[in-house]
């Protein structure tokens, strides 16, 4: 169930094929070397919808760019349960663009980017510095938090659950935006900080009215408690491992590219020190 709730906050849980290459030993891929077939969200920003606007659906640009496809065509799903099932394993589409690294649903490309949750305050609040819901600074504070997100342990730990206030994880995004209406409540005032996943508090501090300032959690590693930060990569169909690794190939040689995307869209970005990623990471030069 964590894991899913990770799957949900991410946007992604868990035509005819054209000709097909072996892709493990004698069994075949079903990918379609034509056009570039994604499984995607929609109305799910930021990562994707329908007119192509989230980071998603300029990332999966990147790919067909570079693998030469003349396009990108999208299969349409709601997030949640029956996603993977009822999109990339009937076959419909080739790749998803956004699992977590230790998801069993799919067999998983290298990592493109590792993010974190985040802290979302009113500039002017006294609370941009503060990086751990177990600062004492947060004591007394009203905290917004998701019900069965990793980071409602943290809000449990430090004793801030009495005042919380609890939003919906799992929605269908076309008509329910809990996302949105936390970091609302943060302009509001009904709430004194937002405790989001990272992709979302980058995007909604943004958009919506009054600009919030987003603060990476960067918490201390504590016994018991679940992770706050997360590789998140591309997912394929089991057995596709040619097709894999023409991915991972895509995703060494645009890093820089597909970090630019991923930083103009707030995403807050994290290394495996826990440092902030500031930059993207384009190959140095040899010159």
């Amino acid at each position: 169930m964590r894991k899913r709730a990770v799957l949900a906050l991410l946007g992604c849980l868990v035509a005819a094929s054209g000709s097909a290459s072996a892709a493990e030993g004698h069994l075949a891929d079903a990918v379609n070397r034509n056009v570039l077939r994604v499984c995607a969200t929609p109305a799910n920003l930021p990562y994707s919808n329908e007119k192509g606007e989230g980071f998603e659906n300029k990332i999966a640009q990147i790919v067909a760019d570079e693998l030469k496809r003349p396009k990108v065509e999208y299969t349409w799903f709601p997030q949640g349960m029956g996603f993977v099932r009822k999109t990339l394993s009937e076959k419909r589409c080739d790749l998803i663009m956004g699992t977590v690294q230790a998801d069993e649903f799919t067999l998983n490309t290298n990592p493109y980017y590792r993010t974190t949750y985040a802290l979302v305050t009113k500039k002017g609040s006294g609370l941009e510095g503060v990086t751990s819901i177990l600062d004492p600074k947060l004591k007394g504070k009203k905290v917004g938090i998701q019900a069965g997100a990793p980071a409602a342990d943290y809000v449990a730990k430090a004793g801030l659950m009495p005042t919380a206030k609890s939003y919906l994880l799992i929605v269908d995004t076309r008509y329910q935006n809990p996302m949105e209406d936390m970091l609302n409540d943060v302009r509001s005032g009904e709430i004194d900080v937002g405790i989001l996943w990272g992709p979302h508090a980058g995007w909604y501090a943004k958009h919506g009215g009054e600009e919030l300032h987003v603060s990476p959690m960067l918490e201390a590693k504590q016994p018991g408690m679940p992770n706050l930060e997360y590789r998140i990569t591309m997912g394929v169909r089991a057995n596709e491992t040619a097709w894999k690794h023409e991915i991972n190939n895509v995703i060494a040689k645009r890093q820089g590219d597909i970090d630019k995307v991923l930083l103009d869209f707030g995403v807050p970005l994290i290394d495996e020190d826990n440092k902030l990623i500031t930059e993207p990471r384009y190959p140095k030069s040899t010159n």
